[in-house]
């Protein structure tokens, strides 16, 4: 274990109690659209209000979405900005949908240190809704695994019209 990241693992340690995530360079710009938990916990169901915004996750194997083959746009379930193209799915064989690529400047990450170890957390760029970590061990060409709650996501499939996005 390097020391850097024995730093990274005792400052989870410290930080785990409260509750407290450090965010990463990538993470200064904030949403793009902000409203209050009050706010959208009446827009959303309450499993995918606790994983959006409360950083819970669903239970695997638990989502629809899993199993979702059509050609079509993954959307942010809060806000409806799309995520993923449904080129990039793959089964992971986790129990929740995956994805080695979202779309461009959909995402923005940050570190989570809630399981000591640290992990990339990805949420939506434009509400910060929690989507899921991101992984190294994904498909060519990335590599990469998106691990994502199919409760924060809503599927449109190909040549139906995209859902206006929440303002």
């Amino acid at each position: 274990m390097n020391r850097r990241y024995s730093l990274q693992a005792l400052l989870g340690l410290v930080l785990m109690p409260f509750g407290v995530r450090r965010g990463t360079a990538a993470d200064k710009s904030g949403p793009a659209l902000v409203k209050s938990r009050s706010e959208w916990a009446k827009l959303l169901p309450a499993d995918a209000y606790r994983v959006l915004f409360e950083e819970a996750t669903e239970r695997p194997g638990s989502s629809a979405l899993n199993h979702e083959k059509r050609a079509g746009t993954f959307v942010c379930a809060a806000c409806f900005q799309p995520l993923f193209d449904s080129a990039t799915k793959f089964e992971s064989g986790t129990g929740w949908p995956s994805f080695w690529q979202p779309l461009q400047a959909a995402v923005a990450t940050k570190t989570d240190y809630l399981l000591v170890v640290p992990r990339t957390e990805y949420h939506c760029s434009r509400c910060g809704g929690h989507q899921g970590h991101v992984f190294d061990d994904g498909p060519k060409p990335t590599g990469l695994r998106y691990c994502n709650n199919g409760v924060a996501l809503q599927f449109v499939a190909r040549g139906e019209p995209l859902p206006e996005l929440r303002t």
